[in-house]
């Protein structure tokens, strides 16, 4: 009798704990399940608020459909071999120039009665000879005369000849001309400063004064400055 009981409470159990397992599963799935509704709910709520804004900006802002940008454009390679035949070219005509530059110079060194100055001979022969100037040949060799000239105002000698005047007769020696007087006002620096009749000059040593002599020096002599002439006359600084 006490074994049924064991076995009959050892089923409740059994039982009991099947109902609770069972219980707890349908809650899980009943929360899984009101979970995934809750989601689909939420996304199908997003997508409505989803289309509602996209229909109220294309209402608002039309969709424009931009075209599709061209491709780019990439320059093709030029053929090396034409670059190179150029570059050929530049070199040499560097080359040439570069030389042209060097031996000109001796050129012009070798031959220099090519590039100098050419004198121009007057005479009876070679490129100058008959050669007219105002009417008259310039060949001839003795003096002109009125027939050759149409102009009587020209001189009919010839070029080189002076005309046989008698020379003047002598007369008496002239005086030689006054000295220009001139004297010294002020000394400063090596220099000094004199005056004439025509105004105030600036003199140093070796300078010409208004008598033809020259400053040999400014000195002093006494306490006072002087000037001595290349002719040793001495002008002292006036007060």
């Amino acid at each position: 009798m006490a074994i049924k009981e064991t076995e009959l409470q050892y089923t409740e159990r059994m039982l009991r704990d099947m109902l609770a397992e069972a219980a707890e599963r349908a809650e899980a799935d009943a929360a899984r399940t009101a979970k995934d509704r809750a989601a689909r709910i939420t996304a199908e709520a997003a997508d409505v608020a989803q289309a509602s804004r996209d229909s109220l900006l294309d209402g608002l802002f039309p969709r424009t459909e931009w075209p599709e940008p061209p491709k780019p454009q990439f320059p093709r390679l030029a053929d090396k071999s034409a670059d190179r035949r150029s570059d050929f070219v530049i070199a040499a005509l560097g080359i040439t120039l570069g030389l042209i530059c060097a031996l000109f110079p001796w050129y012009i060194f070798f031959n220099q009665e090519q590039f100098g100055v050419q004198a121009i001979k007057f005479g009876g022969s070679g490129s100058n000879s008959g050669r007219e100037g105002g009417g008259v040949v310039a060949e001839r060799s003795g003096p002109l005369t009125a027939k050759d000239v149409p102009n009587a105002d020209i001189d009919l000698f010839a070029t080189g000849t002076v005309e046989d005047d008698p020379a003047p007769p002598p007369g008496d020696q002239p005086f030689p001309a006054a000295v220009s007087e001139f004297k010294m006002v002020h000394v400063a620096n090596g220099r000094a400063m004199i005056e004439d009749d025509t105004g105030l000059w600036l003199v140093q040593r070796d300078s010409v004064l208004p008598d033809s002599s020259r400053v040999a020096s400014i000195e002093q002599r006494g306490g006072k400055w002087v000037i001595v002439t290349s002719t040793d006359k001495v002008i002292q600084l006036s007060k």
